[in-house]
């Protein structure tokens, strides 16, 4: 798909759920994201590789990471190196009683409540990006809150590969079947938006350089999990983009 129509496609709709998907669904979305149940826990686990691309990669200055969760990033992060780290989060049940609070300088519940002075040396999640709906909208607003030479990291599923959807079909999907009688596969349909393949388009688009890291094999399908490592925004692309998005809500 070119790009042009690849972004025509936003924002995107979430697929609807099922009442019973329904009833479970926040309950269920907090026990993935805290690693409750053994196979979440064992996704937690395996997740802990983004987490390490992300932090590895850092560098003295301040920080806004994107979709905070349960905070579960920040043990990742050196103290020594973080000189202010912000959070988008809106579903304050996350992180509320976090330990890790205290870390946080300020939480936002979109990223444009962010002041249109305020820059970063970094912009990360990690397994954020896919759920995005909006997600160019997202991509360009981080582009435009970088510092220069600041760094846009992020750590993906690698949705749409053979070995990431045998994977959640055999150990997650599953488990969620034998609990609940219900399919994971619409919840998986409605969560992720995005392929991984759609979101480094993306993020190349708005980007001079990107670099992509895959594990455990460096191979779309053959991997489980992404990490991609942006610097260089097309500040004239972003503005462009923003311009457009502008025209059509008029």
């Amino acid at each position: 798909m070119e790009i042009e129509d690849l972004l025509a496609t936003y924002p995107r709709q979430r697929p609807p759920l099922t009442e019973s998907h329904k009833q479970i669904y926040r309950e269920e979305y907090k026990l993935n994201r805290t690693g409750q149940t053994f196979w979440s826990g064992m996704s937690q686990r395996a997740e802990g590789w983004l987490h390490r691309q992300v932090a590895s990669f850092g560098r003295m200055g301040s920080v806004l990471e994107i979709g905070a969760g349960t905070l579960n990033h920040l043990p990742y992060e050196s103290y020594e190196k973080v000189l202010a780290y912000d959070i988008v989060e809106p579903f304050e049940e996350l992180y509320i009683g976090s330990p890790h609070l205290v870390r946080i300088r300020n939480i936002y519940q979109g990223i444009t409540q962010i002041r249109p002075d305020e820059f970063y040396d970094r912009i990360i999640s990690t397994a954020v990006l896919e759920h995005l709906t909006n997600l160019p909208f997202v991509v360009v607003y981080s582009a435009l809150h970088l510092k220069e030479n600041g760094l846009f990291q992020h750590g993906i599923p690698s949705e749409g590969g053979f070995a990431w959807g045998l994977g959640w079909r055999l150990t997650t999907g599953l488990s969620f079947r034998l609990r609940t009688g219900l399919s994971y596969k619409l919840l998986m349909r409605h969560e992720h938006v995005n392929t991984a393949l759609e979101i480094v388009a993306i993020v190349r688009y708005f980007f001079g350089s990107v670099l992509i890291r895959q594990f455990p094999f460096a191979a779309h399908h053959l991997s489980l999990y992404s990490y991609i490592h942006a610097s260089m925004p097309n500040r004239q692309r972003c503005d462009a983009f923003l311009a457009k998005v502008e025209a059509e809500n008029k």
